[in-house]
């Protein structure tokens, strides 16, 4: 009994890794086609990432009930409740980073013409780099792997001083030109949902940290800081 008992969570682990693992993948997706979108002035891709949030939210809800249903009918406990209840945290960070790229995708159609007030080579890299905390969370919490998810930290410093920097850029260039401002607004929007991205990347990371650790990684560093002002 206790055998099939254990076979039958496994299977319904399984089930709910998975469901994280494809909306992971859906979302980074969208934040690629927003992206894109608005570098290429697509409209077309733009409504692709509006049709791909339906989905999204339909998947967050299933997930929800997954994990919902294997706490009621297994009682996990220890570890594999830190896991469980770490998706659940998770798929609603990937929910809202759904959000974020249709933010984005929205603001596609003000750059049809082809027309940037400033390089958008650097607010791409900064997109890349947040995709590719995204991408790491997610394989993170797959594998498990404490040191991949306490990496993200340092790159989620990355993208905030990105951030900066071109907000100060876009700022400037309004002062420079009233008429973009506009577009400049547009893209002040845009480089912030970017930088939520990494934020919520890296809140995937800390449930990593607390199911292998069992470490709320959050409340140490306030306790940390803490300490420190005093």
């Amino acid at each position: 009994m206790t055998d099939h008992t254990n076979r039958q969570f496994d299977s319904d682990i399984d089930g709910v890794r998975s469901a994280f693992a494809t909306l992971g993948g859906m979302v980074e997706r969208q934040v690629i086609r927003a992206i894109d979108a608005v570098k290429l002035g697509d409209l077309r891709l733009a409504t692709q990432v509006l049709a791909d949030e339906r989905q999204v939210n339909q998947m967050h809800i299933e997930s929800d009930l997954r994990c919902n249903q294997v706490i009621a009918r297994r009682q996990p406990i220890a570890i594999d409740l830190r896991e469980i209840i770490a998706i659940l945290h998770s798929v609603n960070d990937l929910e809202r980073i759904g959000d974020e790229a249709k933010k984005i995708a929205l603001k596609a159609a003000l750059f049809v013409d082809g027309r940037m007030p400033i390089r958008f080579e650097p607010i791409a890299e900064m997109a890349d780099l947040a995709i590719d905390m995204l991408r790491s969370a997610i394989e993170a919490f797959m594998r498990q792997d404490l040191k991949a998810a306490e990496d993200l930290h340092d790159r989620d410093a990355q993208v905030d001083a990105l951030r900066d920097e071109l907000i100060a850029a876009l700022m400037a260039r309004m002062a420079e030109e009233p008429k973009a401002v506009q577009e400049c607004l547009a893209l002040v929007f845009i480089v912030q949902s970017i930088e939520r991205v990494g934020d919520h990347a890296k809140n995937i990371a800390e449930y990593v940290i607390n199911v292998v650790s069992g470490i709320d990684s959050r409340h140490a560093r306030s306790e940390q800081a803490a300490a420190a002002a005093s």
